[in-house]
């Protein structure tokens, strides 16, 4: 890829070839502790763990903005991409049309937490006001290296505007979250569900963890015993899901060592051997729900570690929603409510953009749709 930067007076606009080539204070200093994915810490385990870079079609290439001495004033974690996979915003669509027009639709430019879909900030700005250099300095990138286009996913709402302001064309979708409203505890929170919704629950609960012991762990108690049983149970879900798994097993390693204080890894026991588990990490106020898996299967479990036990977090926590993840409208009578997600697209080629904006217009009337319908089915008592 071109390093040749982008000048704007005093600041220089410049693509990087890692984000473990930035200063882990000054890039934390631009994410900030809201969202545990865009920190210094996962994306550099991302890249040292070879989870992306050579030959998994993810390319490291974060987007910065840098003064004359070098500080670090802006900047967005940014892959230059040779397919679609991982990213949980699906355009694979897109590509077949551009490539039946006889275009050539990779590599485009993936400006995301890579393998996460989590909402969180995609600029990471010192100053507002250089938003815009950094959607310009992406667009520079695809432009002087032939990507037919620029994909920012699960933004911040806040952002959304700065994009749509720059000419990137919104995109919405459906997730699920679990919304904390006060809580004291978990019977607190079935005192608002239906009857029936609060006896299914229950006995989902009782039902998933007979026989069974629950634990938690955080921090240093998390050994590399405990990452050996989650890569099994990632492995077996990675392969159903995706044909392979995304992150090597090096990757739970270094996010222990980089950020076991911001990670629970929930893990089921059959006696002293574990079966199934779950990971979460911690943001600032709330608890995202990552990857599953199991040896075993037993009934409920998936529910009781992924949904249950991230709201017992986080209400023990006193953080305000549980984010458990793309899709699963089996959430929904768990608690979980509907909210959608946005997306933000740049495509190089004026006729092929028009057309994904005629698109994404209709698409959009629909998920909102979806939305409402959707909001009405939740479990809680009707007024």
């Amino acid at each position: 890829m071109s390093d040749r930067p982008e000048n704007s007076g005093e600041l220089t606009v410049r693509i990087a070839s890692s984000v473990g080539a930035f200063d882990r204070e000054e890039w934390n200093a631009l994410g900030g502790c809201d969202n545990p994915f865009v920190s210094h810490e996962f994306l550099t385990a991302m890249e040292d763990s070879g989870s992306v870079g050579p030959g998994t079609g993810w390319e490291p290439a974060p987007i910065a903005i840098t003064d004359e001495a070098g500080t670090l004033l802006a900047a967005m974690p940014s892959y230059a991409k040779g397919h679609s996979q991982g990213e949980y915003v699906f355009d694979h669509a897109w590509a077949d049309a551009w490539h039946r027009a006889g275009g050539r639709y990779y590599p485009k430019l993936q400006i995301a937490a890579p393998f996460t879909p989590a909402t969180g900030p995609r600029l990471l700005l010192s100053d507002p006001a250089l938003a815009p250099h950094l959607l310009k300095g992406a667009e520079a990138v695809c432009l002087q290296n032939k990507m037919s286009s620029a994909h920012a996913t699960f933004i911040d709402p806040e952002q959304l505007p700065v994009f749509e302001e720059g000419g990137w064309m919104p995109r919405a979708d459906i997730q699920f979250h679990w919304f904390n409203r006060g809580y004291a505890s978990f019977d607190d929170f079935l005192g608002q569900l239906s009857s029936r919704k609060r006896k299914d629950l229950r006995k989902e609960r009782s039902s998933a963890v007979e026989g069974l012991t629950i634990r938690h762990f955080t921090g240093g108690e998390i050994t590399e015993a405990h990452w050996d049983a989650f890569w099994i149970f990632y492995q077996d879900t990675g392969a159903r899901k995706w044909g392979q798994p995304y992150l090597t097993r090096e990757a739970f390693s270094l996010l222990g060592q980089r950020m076991g204080d911001r990670i629970v890894l929930i893990l089921a026991y059959d006696g002293d051997v574990p079966i199934a588990g779950a990971l979460n990490f911690v943001g600032s106020d709330a608890l995202y729900g990552r990857y599953w898996g199991c040896t075993r299967e037993v009934r409920f479990l998936h529910f009781e570690l992924c949904y249950y036990q991230a709201i017992d977090i986080a209400i023990a926590r006193g953080l305000s929603r549980v984010e458990a993840g793309a899709q699963g409208g089996h959430k929904l009578a768990r608690g979980y409510e509907p909210v959608q997600t946005w997306s933000a697209h740049w495509i190089a080629d004026p006729g092929f953009r028009a057309a994904v904006a005629d698109f994404l217009e209709r698409e959009r009337e629909g998920v909102a749709s979806d939305q409402m319908y959707l909001g009405s089915r939740t479990p809680f008592k009707k007024a």
